[in-house]
């Protein structure tokens, strides 16, 4: 079984995209609706959060979890990874691990597989500008221009932290607030770069492609922005492939669990998803 955890209702295109290109495996979302939004939490608030979710989705049965929350992955996975999942380990002996949606990203941006130092850049020229556009916490972690660079020291890396806009997603804000936001936004980066333009965007919060529209409108035309969905349902399919110790399921069992939501969010739910949804109480 394969678990899916995020801050919110954001890492739900991650999951949509993840079912799409695995629709045999069983599947848990957890969305830590009650602590949302991470991305203006302090780091050791969002590392106990964040265990505390993937506590919650190892419990369910999950063996392989995607942490589908930009700050949380950001923040926490070297960590997990490294120190928390070994020592479960030697405690029951159950082999488990957690997924950051950073690294598919990573791979996009740079055309370089995560364990490949050299191969053909896929599309991604040489001393490209990659702009990233994340949560203040995930752009305080330095996660995004320290991968990147080295992997390809030539890519130039501007970030933008975007405080309010993944809040007013949450909370169902008007298209014309979210409008002039990532309008800001785009403004800001911009001027970082003395007015140039970036050669590929990078949207750092699973809230994000729901506005990958507008922040299309407020870019210059043509410019190429990275989905995460994609990139992560990408990465997955051979991972699981290669790594059959993980237990992923072949019924196409589904569970969604909230940590708590208002009713009003129902409508935002279908956003994300595309249709309506039962969520459980985690």
């Amino acid at each position: 079984m394969i678990g899916v955890f995020d801050s919110g209702f954001g890492g739900l295109t991650i999951h949509r995209a993840l079912i799409e290109a695995l629709p045999a495996c069983d599947f848990v979302y957890l969305g830590d609706n009650k602590n949302t939004p991470y991305g203006t939490r302090e780091p050791l608030d969002v590392l106990n959060l964040t265990c505390a979710g993937l506590e919650r989705l190892y419990a369910e049965g999950c063996t392989l979890v995607v942490v589908a929350c930009n700050t949380a992955a950001a923040v926490t996975l070297r960590w997990v990874q490294q120190q928390w999942l070994p020592a479960l380990y030697l405690k029951d002996g159950v082999k488990r691990n957690a997924l950051s949606i950073v690294v598919p990203t990573i791979e996009a941006a740079t055309g370089l597989d995560w364990y490949e130092e050299k191969q053909l850049h896929k599309g991604v020229p040489d001393g490209s500008v990659v702009a990233v556009f994340a949560t203040e916490r995930t752009v305080a972690t330095g996660t995004y221009p320290f991968e990147i660079r080295k992997r390809r020291a030539d890519i130039k890396v501007v970030q933008q932290a975007c405080p309010a806009l993944a809040g007013a997603i949450e909370t169902g804000r008007p298209r014309d607030d979210l409008r002039a936001l990532v309008s800001d936004y785009v403004s800001r980066l911009r001027e970082k770069l003395g007015g140039g333009a970036p050669d590929s965007v990078i949207l750092g919060c699973t809230h994000y492609p729901l506005v990958a529209d507008i922040f299309a409108e407020a870019l210059p035309p043509g410019t190429p922005i990275i989905h995460q969905p994609e990139a992560t349902a990408g990465a997955l399919v051979p991972y699981i492939e290669k790594h059959k110790e993980f237990d992923v399921g072949t019924g196409g069992a589904r569970k969604f669990l909230s940590t708590g939501y208002a009713p009003d969010a129902l409508g935002l739910i279908e956003k994300f998803w595309g249709a309506k949804l039962d969520f459980e109480p985690a």
